[in-house]
Formats: C-alpha cells, sequence, structure tokens
C-alpha cells in the first residue's frame, strides 16, 4: 500500500513537471502524448529536455502501475511513448 501511496504522489505533486488530470487512464495515444508534450513544454519544474520529461513521465507511471494496469491501457500507454517520439522528431 505504501508504494501506491508513493508513487501517486510523485504523478500528483512531482517537482518534473504538471500534468494534466487523468492523463494516463485516457485510451487515445496521440491525446497523451500530445498532453505530455504540452506540460514538458510549458513547465518550469521539469529536468531535462522537455521529450527527456515527458518520456521519463510516461515510463515512470507504466513502471509503477506494474500488474495492476490493464493489458489494454498498457498497450495504449506504450503507443503514447511512439506517439510522443514522432512529435519530438525523435522517430525512426
Amino acid at each position: 500500500m505504501a508504494d501506491k501511496k508513493w508513487s501517486q504522489d510523485v504523478t500528483e505533486h512531482s517537482d518534473a513537471m504538471d500534468l494534466e488530470e487523468h492523463i494516463f487512464t485516457r485510451d487515445d495515444p496521440k491525446e497523451i502524448a500530445a498532453s505530455l508534450k504540452r506540460s514538458a513544454e510549458h513547465s518550469t519544474r521539469r529536468k531535462g529536455t522537455p521529450f527527456q520529461s515527458a518520456m521519463s513521465m510516461l515510463t515512470f507511471y507504466i513502471n509503477r502501475a506494474g500488474h495492476d494496469l490493464p493489458a489494454k491501457q498498457k498497450k495504449v500507454l506504450e503507443a503514447a511513448k511512439d506517439e510522443l517520439r514522432v512529435l519530438f522528431g525523435k522517430a525512426d
């Protein structure tokens, strides 16, 4: 239980950047990526580049949700990583 509270606290109050509410529960990878990009570019509390911050926050959420994350939502969030790369011009 402590881990869940800790990760929720980090997600909601992280110094990394400000996030839209419930961003990781949406079902559109493009919408998630666009929101993370906006948050990363506008945040004055992020570390690293906007791309690094957005990708780090997304990866952090996926890792902390772990086994509790439904397979369908994990697929959406993994697709959001690809969308982030496209939005930031980092795609292959």
